[in-house]
């Protein structure tokens, strides 16, 4: 995965982030930018997946050990992982111990595989289910006009858990939504969406 971008100062207040650097990153460099490709998807999917009940700057602070983990988020080497990988990972203090996402992930990988074998995609998957943007009434002004779910993040879990995935409810899915771009929920007042160039990727993805 490439490094990410080094961000612009943005002026004025971002609808989240501020004061925090690493949250700022994210922030200014990577939420609401268009992510593609498979070991990219891959990875949001399985933090927002972890993300579930915790807050998002814990699952940042860790990313880099997620990272090492999980072979970069290398579809074919996690599918590979056996239960001694997980009881291995369950005794990893640098990432979130949980059982259960930690076995998703392994069989979402699995399951990516299985995709890619039936000629298939994560990412003509994922980016199948955008809103069409004509739609789109106004940018939101405050995060109470963010909705939790849609019908399409509805319609993107219902296709990732036929196609085997776990841990991808339509809360979990709206976030990677937003988090991969399909949808841009920066607020009206937040100055990324002046600054911003338009056909910008985020980091780590490939077009």
């Amino acid at each position: 995965m490439t490094e990410l971008i080094s961000p612009q100062p943005l002026s004025g207040a971002r609808c989240f982030g501020d004061g925090t650097p690493l949250y700022e990153q994210y922030h200014d460099t990577e939420w609401g930018l268009p992510v593609h490709g498979e070991s990219a998807l891959y990875e949001r999917i399985t933090l927002e997946g972890f993300q579930s009940g915790l807050s998002w700057i814990t699952v940042l602070r860790k990313r880099p050990a997620f990272r090492e983990v999980f072979k970069d988020f290398d579809p074919e080497a996690v599918a590979a992982f056996t239960d001694d990988d997980v009881e291995r990972l369950l005794e990893d203090a640098r990432i979130i111990r949980n059982r259960s996402k930690i076995e998703a992930t392994v069989g979402n990988a699995r399951a990516l595989v299985a995709l890619h074998e039936s000629g298939r995609s994560l990412d003509e998957l994922f980016w199948s289910f955008a809103p069409d943007p004509s739609q789109r009434v106004a940018r939101p002004a405050v995060w109470s006009d963010v909705p939790a779910h849609t019908p399409e993040s509805k319609a993107l879990s219902k296709a990732l858990k036929k196609a085997g995935f776990r841990f991808v409810g339509p809360t979990t899915m709206y976030a990677a939504m937003q988090a991969c771009g399909v949808v841009d929920d920066h607020l009206a007042g937040c100055p990324s969406v002046s600054q911003r160039a338009p056909g910008r990727s985020a980091s780590g993805s490939t077009s």
